[in-house]
């Protein structure tokens, strides 16, 4: 079984980089990895946060593990972590399993951020 691996992109022109995707994946032979877009940072960083990162980097590599003992492994309240794992399900970085667990499916995540000067309107 192949390895999944995550890019996650901020690019605010996500229709161009999903047709630019889609035209990498057609021509290629096999598995490129799978694309997570947000349109700037503040979507970015509004819906990954540092407790839901923890949550992610707890997860990888470590197979499926009950929200219970997901929630003492973070040290956390397990309703507060059930309603990250729940924002992160949704995302596509953490899947539920047909026994009720939670796992990240990814063996590598990638996060790819640039940030430039905005352009300005003449004056």
């Amino acid at each position: 079984m192949q390895q999944r691996t995550l890019t996650i992109t901020v690019d605010a022109n996500a229709r161009q980089a999903l047709r630019a995707r889609a035209l990498e994946a057609f021509q290629a032979d096999g598995y490129l990895g799978e694309t997570l877009n947000f349109e700037t940072p503040g979507a970015f960083f509004g819906r990954l946060t540092e407790r839901r990162w923890a949550l992610v980097q707890t997860l990888i590599g470590a197979g499926e593990f009950s929200l219970s003992e997901t929630a003492r492994r973070l040290g956390r309240d397990i309703e507060r972590v059930s309603e990250d794992v729940a924002v992160l399900v949704e995302l596509g970085l953490l899947e539920r399993t047909a026994k009720g667990g939670v796992l990240c499916p990814f063996h590598d995540i990638e996060v790819h951020m640039r940030l430039q000067p905005q352009s300005r309107a003449a004056a």
